[in-house]
């Protein structure tokens, strides 16, 4: 185990968080050691002993350091499971903030915009399954969706559809009986198939082939299509809504392909 890099990673995410630099190398370095001076976690941490005392001040104001008034002074740094505890509580509250303050934001366009012939981009596999999610919520009708890569069958997306209203038509594919049986297993209500989509992977998957991750149309109205980068493994995703988009009308066709005539989202009221 690399620990240098491992550190370095959990300074690096502790400033994402909102630490500064000095803060979180003190809290990555007592986390290493059960209980430290001033001059033994400058020693171990590079930052300068003076700088010490005022990471330590707002370490203990986040609820993340004990200070033991002794002479010298003794730092500890809470549980891991504690201080994980308080800092996903400390961001959720930011995002809470977050979100009441937009709301309360007043719009500078008021004008009403079309959702027909939209098509927008994204970017990252938690955005593109947060907006997946979403879509499946607003559901009113019918939910089909091709999943290309096992790994985008995440707990949270079996459990939105899962939670979909059981009037709501649950139609999932996936390219192998083997993933269709594992989404029966997890999504029993789903009418599970395995798609004709031979060319989510083409016929040299696993080289440098972009592929495509996941399909969704929803109501035969919004469509997400993602596809992951061969390289990175990054998704990324267009989305597009409207009844008259031809994006929707072409993935239907497409998507039909992995369909009982029955079930043809495209075939619909005839």
């Amino acid at each position: 185990m690399d620990t240098t890099r491992n550190v370095e990673e959990a300074i690096e995410v502790l400033q994402e968080l909102g630490l500064k630099e000095y803060e979180a190398r003190c809290f990555v370095g007592l986390t290493r050691i059960s209980t430290g001076t001033a001059k033994r976690l400058s020693e171990i941490t590079d930052v300068p002993r003076t700088r010490v005392y005022d990471a330590i001040r707002v370490l203990e104001a986040h609820g993340l350091v004990e200070v033991q008034h002794s002479s010298p002074q003794r730092f500890r740094a809470v549980s891991l499971d504690e201080a994980t505890k308080t800092l996903r509580g400390q961001y959720d509250s930011r995002v809470d903030r977050l979100h009441r303050a937009l709301e309360t934001v007043d719009a500078i366009d008021s004008e009403e915009r079309s959702i027909v012939q939209e098509v927008w981009g994204m970017s990252g596999s938690d955005a593109i399954e947060n907006r997946t999610i979403q879509l499946v919520g607003e559901a009113n009708e019918e939910v089909v969706l091709v999943i290309g890569d096992e790994s985008l069958l995440t707990s949270a997306l079996v459990n939105a559809l899962n939670d979909a209203d059981e009037e709501i038509d649950l139609l999932i594919g996936a390219l192998t009986e083997s993933l269709v049986e594992c989404i029966h297993d997890e999504v029993p209500r789903a009418r599970g198939f395995v798609s004709g989509l031979e060319w989510l992977h083409g016929p040299d998957a696993g080289t440098e082939e972009t592929a495509i991750g996941r399909l969704l149309l929803v109501d035969r109205s919004s469509i997400l299509v993602s596809s992951i980068m061969p390289k990175t493994r990054e998704e990324q995703a267009i989305f597009g809504e409207g009844f008259g988009n031809g994006l929707v009308v072409i993935a239907r066709r497409l998507m039909a392909q992995g369909l009982l005539p029955v079930r043809d989202p495209s075939t619909r009221g005839q």
